[in-house]
């Protein structure tokens, strides 16, 4: 290669190199569903809510975030199944699940879990949340403290005020909601009202959660508040508010992650969920 091209494609590289996205900027494949999987339809709480378990062992339920399914805890699923009975949903209205004419709430949903461990014969669980699913794990703690043992909160809020502005414009963020909409249009069978679903949970959202300190402090589950040091959507500020007002809870920033982390490095993210799990 002549010289002039040769030093041409080094500063190219180089450009590229400097430029390449960063792991938190990243949004890597939903994981594929686990075949290995038990999974049924439970009827809860009029309404038909899709879940499978894997593994066997001291039983962990999977919440997964917002618009998403739990396709999304597939490296998660393949870790903790070694040690555990892995309980995955989708939530009401996610995925394969289906929902009704009742506005979506964090009390409803969390009551469609203790429905569908009711119909399990699982009387007490660990939770591992992401975003809504979070949120989920710390509502069922503070108004299912018999069923809860332990509960990591990753990229939860617990205020509306809690999360970041314009959240949907991020480049990340944006991409993730069309992904989940061409996923809602495969598993949903409403596959056509991705639209209608969206301003349906769009309502919770704008004013759920809205817990008070009091609230919190009311939480006596062991609790480890989790984020990535790049999360898109929710304030640092108010991750470590909730370490702060949760007696006893745990505080944890993952590095070089955003809202996506357990796909992003699901390696660091799994360790991090053992090890909360499995200390005494």
């Amino acid at each position: 290669m002549p010289r002039r091209l040769l030093a041409a494609f080094c500063l190219l590289m180089s450009f590229n190199t400097a430029h390449a996205a960063e792991r938190w900027e990243t949004l890597p494949a939903t994981p594929a569903p686990i075949t290995s999987a038990k999974t049924g339809r439970a009827d809860v709480n009029g309404i038909k809510l899709f879940y499978s378990i894997t593994g066997h062992g001291s039983p962990v339920v999977l919440l997964h975030g917002g618009l998403a399914n739990s396709d999304y805890w597939g490296n998660q699923v393949k870790a903790l199944s070694a040690k555990h009975t892995v309980i995955t949903l989708d939530s009401r209205g996610h995925g394969r699940s289906s929902r009704d004419a009742r506005p979506f709430g964090y009390d409803l949903m969390a009551d469609d879990v203790i429905a569908v461990l009711d119909k399990l014969k699982i009387e007490r669980a660990d939770f591992v949340g992401w975003s809504d699913g979070a949120i989920l794990g710390l509502d069922l703690a503070m108004r299912y403290p018999q069923r809860v043992g332990k509960v990591f909160a990753f990229a939860a809020n617990t205020q509306t005020s809690g999360v970041k502005e314009g959240v949907e414009k991020n480049p990340t963020f944006a991409a993730y909601i069309e992904r989940a909409g061409k996923e809602y249009a495969k598993l949903s069978p409403t596959p056509k009202e991705y639209d209608a679903f969206v301003e349906q949970i769009s309502h919770m959202w704008a004013s759920q959660p809205n817990w008070t300190t009091e609230d919190l402090a009311k939480i006596k589950s062991p609790v480890l508040i989790v984020d990535g040091d790049h999360d898109e959507a929710i304030k640092r500020e108010h991750t470590e508010y909730m370490a702060s007002a949760i007696p006893g809870a745990g505080l944890l920033i993952l590095p070089n992650v955003s809202h996506f982390a357990f796909i992003q490095d699901p390696a660091f993210f799994n360790a991090s969920v053992q090890s909360f799990l499995d200390e005494k």
